[in-house]
């Protein structure tokens, strides 16, 4: 056993002795092979050790933000997984490493890009290539849920079992890496029609720093970060974050496992009641932002629950036909003119039944044209919850001709743009 414990006081000094040589300038392409030839691989717990105790004997956290690249590059490869854990489905970790697959598709998919603009012929239409940059790092935005459950929901527990170091530089790692996102926006903004030279050199000053800066994230995560929490964190508290990560949200991958320790009771994640919001599964409302979502969209609803039972309607500014709190609580065949409620019910029956799911129907009403559909509601075991009445309008849409695309917009809602670029009342 002493000789184990030696062997890995041994390694750790060599690796801090390493870390130390780039400090001092040392290029990590001539320390590379000499860390390889004398440690082999390195478990994933000694670069989380030797990282502490740096910071613990003085070595500036900022001075090793700076390196943490370099010997990060350095030690590629070289890091040893032999003995990690694996997550099971819904498990917090399993959930960032699903998140980190999406990622990198992201990333592989802006590395066929970049190749693709490396490959333009001078004087080439630089638009297509543009917009597909841009839709991936639409998607790449969403690595800040990402971070921000690794900060708020992950980091706080490491501390308390005294690991502190590693997540201050890898914070500091992700403010970098939101910073270099937010430029490579700023360039897509900016860049228009950019020349086929131009675009390139956004490629090697904008974007590819930023997508470079999400994947050596990745990378040290996989490698040391989420293998040490495994070994760290107790089942309970990853139960803690598992409920509490639908707060923040999830990146580019929306787990459908629910994950808990053996003997754990399945639980709401938050109380509605204490946090003062109502939460659902992709997100969450306060009652008032609920309230105004509900109203603002621009159509009519009307809920009519498994009992039949009106529930609830919208309160829009225009509405089509009218409600008033008065139906609230009554049967829905009783809402419905005599002549029309054996449809209501024939409608009804088929939901129940399953053998339908939804229903539309469409009249002109005082010169309107208006677009009535009810929808079954159902569960995650199909089991029927009640009825959507959905009205809309469409005298309007109905009207519209030709395109009208984002970047044409000037604030004037009673005009749309043709394809001939004409606008018109």
């Amino acid at each position: 056993m002493s000789e184990l414990i030696d062997s890995a006081q041994r390694r750790k000094e060599l690796l801090k002795h390493m870390i130390l040589q780039l400090h001092d300038g040392t290029a990590p392409e001539e320390v590379r092979p000499q860390l390889i030839r004398l440690l082999g691989q390195v478990p994933y717990g000694e670069v989380v050790e030797v990282e502490q105790e740096l910071i613990a004997e003085g070595l500036p956290v900022a001075e090793v933000l700076r390196l943490c690249d370099i010997h990060a590059a350095a030690l590629q490869g070289a890091i040893s997984q032999e003995g990690a854990k694996v997550a099971p489905p819904g498990h917090p970790v399993h959930t960032f490493q699903q998140e980190n697959l999406a990622l990198r598709w992201e990333l592989e998919q802006l590395s066929k890009a970049y190749d693709e603009v490396a490959g333009l012929a001078d004087g080439a239409e630089t638009l297509g290539a543009l917009d597909r940059i841009r839709v991936r790092f639409n998607a790449l935005m969403d690595v800040d849920k990402h971070y921000r459950r690794k900060e708020y929901l992950l980091f706080p527990h490491l501390e308390k079992h005294g690991i502190s170091g590693p997540p201050t530089v890898m914070w500091g790692k992700h403010d970098e890496t939101r910073a270099l996102l937010r430029g490579a926006f700023d360039a897509l903004a900016t860049a228009g029609f950019a020349s086929v030279e131009a675009l390139r050199g956004l490629v090697q000053t904008a974007f590819r720093p930023a997508s470079d800066a999400v994947g050596g994230m990745i990378d040290k995560e996989e490698q040391i970060l989420l293998p040490m929490c495994l070994d760290t964190l107790e089942e309970g508290e990853w139960l803690e974050i598992a409920r509490q990560s639908h707060e923040i949200g999830f990146c580019l991958f929306d787990p459908t496992v629910e994950w808990l320790p053996e003997g754990a009771a399945a639980v709401p994640a938050a109380n509605p009641a204490v946090e003062g919001r109502i939460q659902l599964p992709s997100g969450s409302f306060t009652a008032a932002e609920l309230q105004a979502v509900l109203n603002t969209i621009p159509f009519d609803l009307t809920f009519v629950d498994a009992d039949d039972t009106v529930r609830f309607f919208t309160q829009g500014k225009e509405r089509i036909f009218d409600r008033n709190r008065a139906i609230l609580g009554r049967k829905v065949q009783f809402c419905h003119p005599p002549a029309s409620v054996h449809v209501v019910e024939s409608i009804l029956a088929a939901f129940k039944e399953g053998a339908q799911d939804a229903a539309a129907f469409w009249l002109t009403l005082k010169g309107r044209f208006v677009h009535i559909e009810y929808f079954a509601l159902r569960d995650d075991a199909d089991a029927y919850l009640g009825t959507l009445e959905v009205s809309q309008d469409l005298t309007a849409k109905r009207a519209l001709q030709g395109d009208r695309r984002l970047l044409a917009w000037q604030g004037d809602a009673a005009k749309d743009v043709t394809t001939d670029g004409a606008a018109h009342d």
